[in-house]
């Protein structure tokens, strides 16, 4: 379930986000509590609780008191917004750079580009 590689708390929060961006959490959608994510994953409650809080400080989540938290309706849109600024400057960039350096030309990366796109398709 979880890795070495980041915090238990960050893994939760990625995973929460995941599941926004990939529409198995819609807005307005309750998720787990704290305490229910807690004992199914069989972890800390504060652990828990520092990622849901996270995502609240984000604007992924917001709390209805009494009642638990709930996906923002505003989540999926902003959270594609950032993944998109952050591909081209983590992916993109990077790439055209290298491109660059050694001699490939824009039409043949867009060449290839549009066989992977249509590649996913299928």
């Amino acid at each position: 379930m979880f890795d070495d590689r980041s915090p238990i708390y960050r893994q939760i929060a990625e995973r929460i986000t995941a599941d926004v961006l990939n529409g198995v959490l819609l807005a307005d959608e309750q998720v787990m509590s704290t305490t229910q994510y807690a004992t199914y994953y069989r972890i800390n409650p504060a652990t828990a609780a520092k990622a849901f809080q996270q995502l609240v400080d984000e604007g992924v989540l917001y709390k209805r008191r009494g009642v638990g938290m709930f996906v923002s309706p505003d989540a999926p849109a902003a959270l594609r917004a950032r993944r998109r600024e952050s591909f081209f400057g983590d992916v993109v960039d990077p790439m055209v750079a290298e491109a660059r350096a050694i001699g490939i030309p824009l039409g043949e990366i867009v060449k290839r580009i549009e066989q992977s796109m249509n590649e996913d398709v299928r």
